[in-house]
């Protein structure tokens, strides 16, 4: 059985500093290592969208986003709610 406590907490934002591409990060993942990093790519961007996804479905999701990005970064143009829409089924 899951728990609404089980999920992830992600960010989906442009890089606005090299390369212009959507990018992901998923905070809840995130270690002492690489966590300030991380965090700092996350806020030097320009934010498109984030939530949560159920943790039962986790990898599922990351393959969703994945393919939403690549999407997104071959030129398709999508909405914050657009990207929510595909997402259904998989957000906490």
């Amino acid at each position: 059985m899951a728990f609404e406590s089980e999920k992830t907490m992600f960010e989906v934002y442009r890089e606005k500093t090299y390369t212009d591409k959507f990018r992901v990060v998923y905070f809840t993942e995130l270690n002492d290592h690489n966590k300030g990093s991380e965090i700092n790519r996350a806020m030097s961007g320009e934010h498109f969208t984030d939530g949560f996804i159920r943790d039962i479905k986790k990898e599922e999701a990351k393959a969703r986003i994945d393919g939403l990005l690549d999407r997104m970064n071959s030129g398709e143009s999508m909405t914050p709610e657009q990207f929510e829409r595909e997402m259904t089924g998989y957000l906490a």
